[in-house]
């Protein structure tokens, strides 16, 4: 049986960690468990903790630190920039499955045609978090607050800039940046229009602007299918 896996906002070489109440509530009230139990934390930031359980109560749980251990980040780093959508079940979605590939960052997109809904980033984080620990990483990805898109994509440090869209004009397939050889500076940003696309105004800007249009396949994907493709094959 694996060892539970929990997340906590921040470590800072603690010797005990007083969980926070829901945490604490799961272990001791749903899985039981006891005093002298192990657990592992992540901050999300690479780290790992493997925890002894040292006091319960009904609601709150303390435990010790025994090890801990850093992961590198990923030398090839992958973000994401996608248009909100009208259905927000269809953006959480999107969160989970690019979670659980290992994107490093999540840029939610104003558009002109963005169907803008309220943005709850206290539950998209908390989406993110759960497919984090779900598929047993210890990094987190960066989820911004929406940006509009000319200031997205004005203000990005990545190298390889890149842009899907569906109108009919000369783009390089996607799958050419797949096997780029990952070293320090191969930080790669994608964008990812609403479901009406981006207007020839974004295109042409993003363009202008050093980011190359670039085509999954023939056929036309929904937003959150084409950003979880997207990010299946650069972050491979």
């Amino acid at each position: 049986m694996q060892i539970p896996f929990f997340y906590i906002a921040s470590y800072k070489a603690e010797k005990h960690l007083e969980l926070d109440e829901n945490t604490g509530r799961h272990i001791v009230q749903v899985l039981r468990m006891k005093k002298g139990d192990i657990i592992h934390l992540t901050d999300g930031k690479g780290q790992l903790l493997t925890c002894e359980i040292a006091e319960t109560g009904k609601k709150n749980c303390l435990v010790a630190i025994k090890d801990v251990m850093s992961q590198k980040a990923k030398t090839k780093s992958v973000s994401i920039g996608i248009s909100l959508l009208k259905n927000p079940s269809r953006f959480e979605w999107f969160l989970e499955k690019a979670t659980e590939i290992g994107v490093a960052e999540i840029i939610p997109l104003v558009c002109d045609r963005t169907e803008k809904e309220k943005f709850r980033w206290e539950r998209f984080q908390n989406i993110c978090i759960s497919a984090m620990l779900q598929s047993r990483q210890y990094w987190l990805p960066k989820l911004y607050e929406p940006k509009i898109f000319h200031d997205a994509v004005m203000n990005t440090n990545a190298v390889t800039k890149l842009i899907a869209h569906c109108e009919d004009t000369n783009k390089n397939e996607l799958k050419d940046f797949v096997n780029m050889e990952a070293n320090e500076s191969n930080i790669t940003i994608i964008l990812i229009g609403p479901e009406g696309d981006f207007t020839s105004e974004e295109i042409n800007h993003a363009i202008t602007n050093n980011f190359v249009p670039v085509s999954m396949g023939i056929t036309r994907l929904r937003t959150e299918t084409a950003g979880v493709v997207a990010a299946a094959m650069l972050v491979s």
